[in-house]
């Protein structure tokens, strides 16, 4: 029987600071990634976006560029709306529009 070999990836994430500071990141990382698409795709700017739900631009550039790792979820909501899209929880065959 032979061992498999953990790549470097997988060595690092056994150790659980690693790996919760990798996840912490990467929610940071999908939040401005989240954002900029969300933006590309309906056409936004900054500027325009942020006039609209009431928010300060900087607040939208600083989480975009990544500077900001967190957002309010009232604006978050607010921006996916402004967007055109919508946000549901689900669990099971259960679903609920937020």
């Amino acid at each position: 029987m032979s061992k498999k070999i953990l790549s470097t990836f997988e060595r690092e994430m056994q150790d659980i600071e690693f790996r919760t500071s990798s996840e912490k990141e990467y929610k940071e990382f999908v939040l401005a990634e989240v954002l900029a698409n969300l933006m590309k795709e309906s056409h936004k700017t900054i500027r325009g976006l942020a006039e609209e739900i009431g928010i300060s631009p900087t607040i939208i550039q600083r989480v975009k560029s990544g500077q900001q790792k967190d957002l309010k979820i009232t604006n978050f909501l607010n921006i996916v709306e402004a967007c055109g899209y919508h946000i549901y929880l689900e669990k099971g065959d259960r679903r609920i529009e937020i």
